[in-house]
């Protein structure tokens, strides 16, 4: 695969994921194609050598790999969720002429580039059906349906010095003019949309605002990819060509990928990479706990998430010496807090890796005056005792409603992961 085919594949499926059930589902889709089985964890498994499976949890994580004839995995961890706004479960505001949606923001999402947005909605809903039994199914609107429009600077003479934006008031986007719109017939309409027609009573949902804004390439040479959802889609996406691309029988390295659910909000979920999901699935894998812990010393989890890139409008927010660039490779993460789960064993195995693919490689280290957020790496690390390095794909913007990342960098370590295994 070049390096146009796999952007081109990467902006598809961007746009195609709107949340993380869909994220999933479009991954678990990718991976039938590639001739994966679908496992359930209700179910018994009989796992067969040579043989690939995946299987989800919660429709919003998801675990895939190839049965080994061997036991040093190299796996890796991503994570399907973005911030965003969900609705509040009684979603609808009828005052001052519109109807607006009461909204919560999910992650440390920055909330100014969401005004003047064409927005649309999509989730998961769940229903009691004509046979009284209780379903689920995901939604897209798709349609632009909402907007958070600005105040004007005519009424706030200081916006461009001191705007705060309340996430209790400022936020609600507005949908219509006439106050007559009910929300359960215009989520029945979505389902009707979808075939459904034997619907006796909703029940629960959650749903999240996006904006219709397409995935793109952007720069005088498409240097760029600007996007919504690049953290951690972006790793999703790596990760799972890179899956699809081995042969369970003849690869040298055996590959799992495990793309989590709630990591923008501590992973701390039974779908979340704080919960048990992994940890059953190995030790399923590996009934045996001399078989298991043998799998684990000599597996290795690369946890794949996005990094700051230097911005070169505000470069003293960076340290010199380890500000990485967009297009230059990926950044291998550091922190002497565990924030990041990196040390010399786990880094030293990426830069082989990389250096015998032919591909460049960058480190961070935030600034020691600053925070640092974290990963899935130390959770993992922390649960699972595997050798764990933090790497991530150079990012503007990281957590706005659109972001930018480099149309080089994926496609460089999608070459690192196909050399590792090899």
């Amino acid at each position: 695969m070049n390096k146009q085919d796999f952007n081109e594949g990467l902006l598809g499926f961007l746009d195609a994921s709107p949340t993380p059930f869909h994220a999933t589902q479009n991954m678990a889709m990718m991976l039938e194609n590639a001739g994966f089985v679908q496992l359930v964890e209700e179910e018994k498994w009989k796992l067969k050598k040579g043989n690939k499976y995946y299987l989800t949890r919660n429709d919003s994580s998801l675990i895939a790999f190839t049965y080994p004839k061997a036991s040093n995995y190299m796996m890796v961890g991503c994570h399907t969720d973005s911030p965003n706004l969900k609705l509040k479960p009684n979603p609808v505001i009828k005052e001052h002429g519109v109807v607006k949606f009461a909204v919560q923001p999910y992650g440390g999402l920055l909330l100014n580039p969401w005004f003047d947005r064409d927005l649309s909605l999509a989730g998961k809903v769940s229903y009691l059906n004509a046979q009284n039994e209780i379903k689920e199914t995901l939604i897209d609107v798709q349609k632009s349906i909402a907007i958070i429009p600005s105040l004007a600077i005519h009424l706030d003479k200081k916006a461009n010095e001191d705007r705060t934006v309340n996430k209790q008031t400022d936020i609600s986007p507005i949908l219509s003019t006439n106050d007559d719109f009910e929300f359960d017939d215009f989520i029945r309409w979505q389902l009707e949309k979808n075939e459904i027609k034997d619907v006796k009573e909703l029940y629960a949902s959650e749903l999240s605002l996006y904006t219709t804004q397409k995935a793109s390439y952007v720069g005088l040479r498409d240097d760029f990819i600007a996007s919504a959802r690049l953290d951690n889609l972006l790793s999703c996406y790596v990760g799972l060509l890179s899956l699809c691309a081995v042969d369970a029988v003849d690869a040298d390295v055996p590959m799992l990928l495990i793309a989590s659910d709630h990591e923008e909000v501590g992973s701390r979920s039974s779908s979340g990479a704080g919960g048990s999901f992994l940890e059953n699935t190995l030790t399923r894998m590996y009934p045996d706990y001399e078989a298991y812990m043998h799998m684990i010393r000599t597996s290795m989890m690369i946890s794949a998430d996005n990094a700051h890139a230097l911005h070169p409008n505000y470069a003293d927010k960076h340290d010199k010496n380890h500000s990485p660039h967009i297009n230059k490779g990926t950044v291998i993460k550091v922190n002497a807090n565990q924030k990041y789960a990196s040390n010399t064993t786990s880094i030293s195995k990426f830069m082989y890796a990389a250096n015998k693919a032919g591909e460049p490689y960058q480190q961070f280290v935030t600034r020691s005056d600053m925070g640092c957020g974290s990963t899935i790496g130390p959770i993992t690390a922390t649960r699972l005792g595997i050798e764990t390095l933090d790497i991530g794909l150079p990012t503007y913007a990281m957590h706005s409603i659109r972001e930018l990342a480099g149309s080089d960098d994926a496609y460089s370590l999608y070459k690192i992961l196909l050399g590792w295994r090899d």
